[in-house]
Parts: C-alpha cells; sequence; structure tokens
C-alpha cells in the first residue's frame, strides 16, 4: 500500500519489535519515534501493530540511481542474460516476432555486457532479424549502444562502421529513448518506487540526467510519496540551480519534505566494460589505439573550476571516476577546489589515493554488486591490479566514509543485493573474488541506512520491518529476505503481513 503525502501520520506502536537484539515496543509520534521499551502505553487514538519478534531496522538508502532510466529498463527488452553477440540477436529476432514495436517505434534493448564476448557487437547481424524497425540496445554500463542499421541512419551515423557508440556520440541517443509521455513515465515511476519500498528502500539519491528536480516535485505532488529523493544537477543545469539558489541538502517546498536538492554529478571517465575508465595502464588489446588508457571525459583544468564554482554556491559535488587515474584527478580537485562531496564507483584505486579519501573527507559512494558483475571483466583488463579494485575494505580500515547504492538499471534497485554483495564478494559456488575486501553486515547495514542512524528516540520514522533477522543470515539468503513493513516518517509505504491486533 502506498499513503499520499499529508499533514503527517497518526500515533503508531510497534508491539514486540527486535531492535539491536532487543524486544520492546516503540512508539511513533507525529514521524518521529518518541519512546523506545518494553511494554509501553499505547495512547487511545494510536495505532497498534504487534510484530511478534520481527526485526526493526533503519530505512534503507540506495545512495546511486539513475530513476528514469531504471523505470523505462523494467519494461524494455532484458539483455543481460546475453553471452554473445548472436545471442543477444536472437533474443531481438523473438521480441521482433512475438512483441514487435509499433509501427514507427523503435525497439529498445538493455543490459547487454559484451567486454568477454567470444564475438563482437555489430549492425549486420541485427539488420537480417529487424529489417525497417529502428532498434536500439544499451549497455549494461549505460556507456555505449549498439543499433541497427534503420535507427543508425535515424540518427545521422549510417556510415559509422559498426554501429556501436560510446561515450559522448551515444549520449543524444540515450536522450531520445528516454522520451515517453510524461503521464506514463509517472506511473511506471510509481510502480518503480512502489518497488523499492517493497525491498526497504525509504530514499534514493537520483542522477538522472540533466535536472529531474522538478520532475519529482510534479510526480510527489501528484501522489507519488513513497520514496524520499535527493536530485542531483548536471553542469549543463548547474547555472539554473545557482539562480534559483538551491542549495544542497535544500527542501524543496510543497513536497512534504519527500524532496531535497542534492550534488552535482561530473562524469570524468568512462568505464570497464565499455573499457573507457581511465586508468595509468593500458587495456589488453587497445595498445596503439587512440584511447588505449581510457576516456578521461573532463580534465583536471576544467573539472577544478567546475567544483569550485559549485561549491561557492553551497552545491556539493559527486564525481564519476571509475579507472584509477580518473580516481587520482578527481581527489586532486576536491583538494585544490575545497569542494565537499562524493567519488562515485571508485572501483580502482591506485594505493596512496586510499587514504586521501579520509583525509579529504571524500565519500566513496560505491555499487558493491558491480564487484560480483564485474570479476572476470576486471580479471581480464585490469590483470594484476585487481587486489586494489572494488576495495571497501581497504577504503574503511584508513577511515573512509562508505555509501552503498545500486547505479540501478546497472544492477537492481534493491539495497539488500548491495549488502550481500559486500559482505561476501560471490554470488555463485565460486570462492570469493579478494575476500580480503570483503566488510562485516553491520558496517555494510550503516552503508546503506541512511543519514538517521540507528533506530533511537527523535529520529525519523523511517524504518522497515524484516521477518528475519538479517544479520543471522548467510549471504546468499539476504539478496531475498522479505521486507514485512517499509515506513517514510511514520507512514506505511509498504505492508505485508503486518496487522493491527
Amino acid at each position: 500500500m502506498s499513503d499520499h503525502a499529508g499533514t503527517g501520520p497518526g500515533a503508531l506502536v510497534l508491539r514486540s519489535a527486535r531492535v539491536a537484539g532487543r524486544i520492546v515496543d516503540i512508539t511513533i509520534e507525529a514521524g518521529v519515534v518518541t519512546a523506545i521499551g518494553p511494554e509501553l502505553t499505547a495512547s487511545r487514538d494510536a495505532e497498534v501493530v504487534a510484530l511478534d519478534g520481527r526485526s526493526v531496522l533503519p530505512g534503507l538508502w540506495d545512495n546511486h540511481v539513475h530513476f528514469d532510466q531504471w523505470t523505462l529498463a523494467r519494461k524494455r527488452l532484458d539483455l543481460g542474460s546475453a553471452r554473445s553477440a548472436d545471442e543477444v540477436a536472437a533474443l531481438v529476432a523473438r521480441r521482433m516476432r512475438t512483441d514487435p514495436p509499433a509501427q514507427g517505434a523503435a525497439l529498445v534493448g538493455v543490459g547487454f555486457r559484451d567486454a568477454l564476448w567470444p564475438d563482437v557487437p555489430h549492425r549486420d547481424l541485427l539488420d537480417p532479424v529487424t529489417g525497417g524497425t529502428p532498434v536500439v540496445l544499451v549497455s549494461a554500463d549505460l556507456h555505449c549502444c549498439w543499433l541497427n542499421s534503420a535507427a543508425a541512419r535515424a540518427y545521422g551515423w549510417a556510415t559509422h562502421p559498426t554501429g556501436v557508440l560510446r561515450e559522448t556520440d551515444w549520449h543524444p541517443i540515450m536522450e531520445d529513448t528516454r522520451k515517453v509521455p510524461a503521464s506514463q513515465l509517472d506511473a511506471w515511476a510509481g510502480e518503480a518506487a512502489q518497488a523499492a519500498s517493497a525491498r526497504g528502500v525509504v530514499g534514493v539519491i537520483d542522477f538522472e540526467a540533466p535536472w529531474q528536480l522538478d520532475a519529482w516535485a510534479g510526480r510527489i505532488s501528484r501522489g507519488c510519496t513513497a520514496l524520499r529523493v535527493v536530485s542531483s544537477v548536471w553542469p549543463s543545469h548547474l547555472d539554473q540551480a545557482i539562480s534559483r539558489g538551491l542549495r544542497t541538502g535544500d527542501p524543496i517546498p510543497g513536497t512534504a519534505g519527500l524532496l531535497t536538492m542534492g550534488p552535482l554529478k561530473v562524469v570524468s571517465d568512462g568505464s570497464l566494460n565499455t573499457r573507457t575508465a581511465y586508468c595509468q595502464d593500458p587495456y589488453p588489446g587497445l595498445e596503439g589505439t587512440a584511447h588505449p588508457c581510457g576516456v578521461l571525459l573532463v580534465a583536471p583544468e576544467d573539472l577544478v573550476p567546475l567544483l569550485r564554482k559549485a561549491a561557492a554556491a553551497g552545491i556539493d559535488a559527486a564525481v564519476h571516476a571509475i579507472g584509477d587515474r580518473a580516481n587520482t584527478f578527481a581527489l586532486d580537485a576536491f583538494a585544490a577546489s575545497g569542494a565537499r562531496g562524493r567519488i562515485e564507483h571508485a572501483q580502482l584505486l591506485s594505493e596512496p589515493d586510499v587514504a586521501r579519501f579520509a583525509e579529504l573527507g571524500v565519500v566513496a559512494s560505491v555499487q558493491p554488486e558491480h564487484a560480483i558483475d564485474d570479476r572476470d571483466v576486471a580479471d581480464r583488463y585490469w590483470k594484476g591490479r585487481t587486489s586494489r579494485a572494488f576495495p571497501y575494505r581497504s577504503l574503511r580500515d584508513a577511515g573512509a566514509e562508505l555509501v552503498f547504492g545500486s547505479d540501478a538499471p546497472v544492477a537492481p534497485l534493491d539495497p539488500w543485493v548491495s549488502i550481500a554483495a559486500a559482505v561476501r564478494r560471490s554470488a555463485d559456488d565460486r570462492p570469493s573474488w579478494h575476500g580480503e575486501q570483503e566488510i562485516p553486515f553491520d558496517v555494510a547495514l550503516a552503508a546503506s541506512a541512511g543519514p538517521d542512524g540507528p533506530i533511537r528516540v527523535g529520529r525519523r520514522a523511517d524504518m522497515i520491518v524484516t521477518e528475519d533477522v538479517p544479520a543471522e543470515l548467510d549471504p546468499s539468503a539476504l539478496r531475498t529476505l522479505p521486507v514485512a513493513g517499509t515506513m517514510v516518517g511514520g507512514r506505511w509505504t509498504h505492508r505485508a503481513g503486518l496487522e493491527s491486533p
């Protein structure tokens, strides 16, 4: 169930809740925890919910999502199972037979990972099964696309040799594939938000380009209130945010506290799967090419003034950096600009840079499931360097603050998946990949638990109820942990099997 934002919920008492190993009652009034203890007295008008020993935990946040693209990916052809270009072509052919797009519309697929394929994507593989229907296939990392000839012509790339466009070449196409009627997108976004709530999510940091603040304000006003949303701004709209006087953390009027201004998002390099993450060493097989070490999308001489400008306006920075050289440049930019904020991904770090996160107060915003998805790709393309890839334990031991996200649609918008991947770096029968970088459950939970901290009197009642005790579960069981209830500000946004006596 999902409720609209309003003046605030009434009093609520959670009976026999398990909190940090104790069985207690929890009283919530006006969206805030007001009492914790055994056998609390409920006021006459309070709703009482018997939890019967179920666990109550802080509500979970996904600290890195591309929400509209996640929303759309849930409706599009899923290519994640494909292990070759030929398999992708077969999936496309099946969809064209069973559920082709409307006349004049494009078929959009998402989630292919070609770094380890035995063959290579090429429009010649798609053309025989798609004819004149434009086909746009988006990579799992969102850093490239694969077009058939009809789509290549439509987007002005008719003479491109392969139909595979990377980084900035494909960005205009990405924007075009997001164009669906606003009412339809809002309805689908509501469904996606509700699905996230059912997994215990109370808030997201949305890095959708270029700036979704006003779109979210509209959605919330129309009843999409399952999540708190922090909306980032990209460089193209930074001046607009500054002119409106918005600073990171500012609540947006008319959204009942659900929407706040976020950081400036800057993408400084590419990605591992696309072999464009900017590294010190060349990628195997790319020696002698134009970009053997990956692609630097924002040079240091441009990044420093951009971060300085944002900082002067009270806007934090969130800098995407995946390769080790890109991370060095990003940390240098934080040091030179005095900006506050985060590095997004931090997938490959040089040894000296690990300690610099804590020294500079830069948050490591990481996506643990990427370590699971990318282990084989990293073993091939970062061979000899994977001891410093996805180095979560090293960052934590050095004193850095960790926050977890999914990068949805790159990985599912499900914090339990992220927590499980951080606790055990394997999702199959293979041994843990660089198990020395695993972190304890309590650290992983805290990295997903958002800004309000542990359950205590005085905190916002952004909380979840789970059927099991998560800390006692095997990591594989965490991935499918049942969530019985989720509340935002004391208001149920998801409730399954929790009844009032």
